[in-house]
């Protein structure tokens, strides 16, 4: 049974995810209901569902919206098609795209009218990717495999970005593999602070701990790091969306130190409930906080909100 449980800090809402839901309902104030919102604006369905109940209608393609309506640009970040759809359609857009995502974006324009060949690792068919990739001719990849397969015409004239939401850990042997490829590559380290703090309080956590749960949505790139963070370190862990998860006794068997950190869309009520719902389970075992870091990271809102 559970004797113990750890806490990781930092854990949930980064400073993006902050800002992004902060921006949904200062437009909900000044603009009424319902705004729209262009793609989940963070990947956390409880996030989701209590932005509707409160007027917000999420939606895919542009289309879905009604003339002049207010629409707002999920965290994830947009193409620049989007952006110009958008003006076009006569929508007033505010745009909740994370300032760090900004930031590749940023550097993709401006490495492209430099001349480098791009390339770019991430996941392919994250948002986060696909809105990166419409600034820019690149070349996404994956693994190892990929930069092998790369054939460049120029290799002193490449340049590589990283969608935020991966891990050090994850990148290292690629970017090990293209350093070896292209020597004079220009190395641009776009992990979000907030996701390589996540990673690294997991791995303060797997020093006390026998397994560890990772609260998060299957959608979440980062809550998903978490989880591979962990097993790396030959510690058992598992994603889970809520206490719902916890139904199965079966999960946390022969477990007597268990950790606890949640993903940057994960709202504190959710951690709190799981915890509560183990104690109930087991007796009401202590929780124990481990900080690794505080954060202090702000980003200001778009000018049209402040």
């Amino acid at each position: 049974m559970v004797k113990k449980i750890f806490l990781a800090t930092p854990r949930g809402f980064c400073a993006g995810v902050d800002r992004a839901i902060e921006i949904v309902e200062k437009s909900l104030e000044l603009y009424g209901k319902p705004v729209y919102v262009r793609h989940k604006i963070v990947h956390n369905e409880y996030v989701v569902k209590s932005l509707e109940d409160k007027g917000v209608v999420f939606v895919e393609e542009l289309d879905e919206v009604p003339d002049e309506s207010v629409v707002i640009f999920s965290a994830h970040g947009i193409t620049p098609e989007i952006r110009e759809d958008t003006e076009k359609m006569g929508l007033k857009a505010i745009d909740a795209t994370c300032p760090l995502v900004t930031k590749v974006h940023l550097e993709a324009e401006k490495y492209d009218k430099e001349g480098y060949l791009i390339i770019l690792i991430g996941h392919k068919g994250h948002q986060e990717v696909i809105g990166t990739m419409g600034y820019a001719k690149m070349n996404l990849i994956e693994s190892q495999e990929d930069v092998n397969n790369l054939n460049i015409e120029n290799p002193d004239k490449v340049v590589y970005l990283t969608q935020t939401t991966l891990s050090i850990d994850d990148t290292e042997e690629i970017v090990k593999a293209l350093k070896k490829k292209f020597p004079s590559i220009v190395p641009k380290d776009d992990i979000c602070y907030a996701t390589q703090n996540r990673q690294n309080s997991v791995k303060e956590l797997s020093k006390h701990c026998d397994y560890i749960l990772v609260v998060g949505s299957k959608e979440s790139s980062n809550s998903n790091r978490l989880v591979e963070t962990a097993r790396r370190l030959n510690i058992q862990s598992k994603l889970i969306p809520d206490k719902s998860y916890l139904d199965n006794h079966d999960l946390l068997a022969n477990i007597e130190t268990l950790g606890i950190t949640s993903g940057a869309s994960v709202p504190e009520i959710l951690v709190e409930e799981v915890i509560q719902h183990i104690q109930e389970q087991f007796g009401q075992p202590p929780v124990e906080t481990l900080e690794y870091l505080v954060e202090n990271t702000n980003f200001s809102l778009p000018k049209e909100l402040r």
